[in-house]
């Protein structure tokens, strides 16, 4: 598909290396994959852009950011577009939905459905499709159909496709997207939930109440938030009324979020669980557990221009963390003795600061016990209007249009 212009010599190697180096880190699994990664330029699809940073394995690429820097829409990283090709299953002859532009992911599912199938690749910002447009036409991909929609609507004339792919990071499934998928189609979306984001692979699921979604696989990663009628913001707590230390809540504040106001006047009690984790191991499922266990749980950023020393969290600009009634408490972490791993502390604030920082340190020991290494949650998706008695679940949160359930796998 793609055109006869003759590349330079360094980008092929580039592409070639990234792509080794992502079979050899089994981001990409299936040869299908691997082919269409070779095959596409992605510098192509990158342009203005350097070789070196358009091939950079863990980076994106931003396209286009507001007046205030704010990123509105980007080309993923390598890896990331691999993890969810892989997710999304697509086979020759399917029709695809993307949601959220740029031109490159979509020359991929091209590839992917060939001759016989059909890619749709929407995205809300008319500049964002007309670019993909041009970049789709240059290099031989004219028959993916490029929409300017808000893609919370149902698609006009788009029909039912196998496979809905969401590339931009979302708050809610959109009932629009579900509505339009095959029964048995898989919906792959960078879904956020309690501020942690996750590529899931959902699949549709019949059981006595009705239907469902259902992952089947669930991986770290961040996306552009998407805009239009489905756009949510976290809301931003300023603890004490000022900007240096701010908690970030995904579903709402709590009740009575002035309780935290005396917090930071009382001495910080600091403690050391004896978790300890390798410098390289993935943490999908320690976020996880305390995203499921603690009812207050959130994230805090400090302002480092405007940093007293109240706090110290380990990473000033994301620590997990949790509020409870007049307290608030953070995670830290300090290198061992053989450098080679870092041990977990609880770092916390307000009257009540020991017994939070006893609470989050058993949570923690909990994971090291039983979910350490093992496999993510199940996310399930119901309608918004299902009650209680039909949904399984550790934890349930409600968004606009679904009840987003999640649930340990058994033992």
């Amino acid at each position: 598909m793609t055109n006869t212009t003759v590349e330079p010599d360094e980008a092929t190697r580039l592409r070639n290396k990234v792509v080794d180096e992502l079979c050899a880190a089994s981001w990409i699994a299936s040869p299908e994959i691997e082919a269409v990664m070779r095959k596409v330029p992605r510098h192509e699809f990158t342009p203005d852009t350097p070789l070196d940073k358009a091939y950079n394995t863990n980076a994106a690429v931003i396209t286009k950011t507001d007046e205030h820097g704010v990123q509105l829409s980007s080309v993923s990283a390598p890896q990331i577009q691999a993890m969810m090709l892989e997710q999304a299953q697509v086979r020759p002859g399917m029709r695809v939905l993307e949601i959220g532009s740029g031109g490159l992911n979509a020359a991929y599912l091209a590839e992917l459905v060939g001759e016989d199938g059909e890619v749709t690749t929407v995205d809300i910002d008319a500049e964002v499709t007309e670019r993909a447009r041009r970049l789709l036409d240059e290099h031989g991909y004219g028959r993916v159909h490029v929409v300017t929609v808000d893609a919370a609507e149902p698609i006009p004339d788009l029909g039912k496709v196998d496979v809905v792919m969401v590339t931009a990071g979302a708050w809610d499934i959109s009932p629009a997207w579900t509505s339009q998928l095959k029964p048995g189609g898989r919906l792959v979306v960078p879904l956020r939930m309690r501020g942690l984001t996750r590529s899931v692979a959902f699949t549709q699921v019949k059981d006595e109440h009705g239907e469902h979604l259902e992952s089947e696989s669930a991986r770290i990663c961040g996306f552009v938030p998407m805009q239009g009628s489905t756009a949510h913001r976290e809301e931003l707590l300023l603890v004490n009324g000022t900007p240096e230390i701010g908690l970030r809540f995904d579903d709402g504040l709590p009740a009575d979020p002035h309780r935290l106001d005396n917090a930071i006047t009382m001495p910080r009690h600091e403690q050391w669980t004896g978790v300890t984790i390798g410098l390289q191991e993935l943490l999908d499922t320690l976020q996880m557990t305390m995203a499921i266990s603690l009812p207050g749980f959130c994230t805090m950023a400090v302002d480092e221009d405007l940093d007293t020393g109240v706090v110290a969290p380990s990473n000033p600009r994301f620590a997990l963390a949790a509020v409870e009634d007049d307290t608030f408490a953070y995670l830290v972490t300090r290198r061992t003795e053989d450098s080679k791993h870092v041990e977990y502390g609880v770092h916390a604030l307000g009257a009540n600061a020991k017994q939070l920082a006893d609470k989050i340190a058993d949570v923690l020991r909990d994971w090291e016990a039983h979910r350490r290494g093992g496999p993510s949650p199940v996310i399930r998706v119901y309608p918004a209007s299902t009650p209680d008695d039909q949904i399984r679940a550790d934890r349930v949160i409600d968004k606009v249009h679904t009840r987003i359930s999640l649930s340990w796998p058994a033992a």
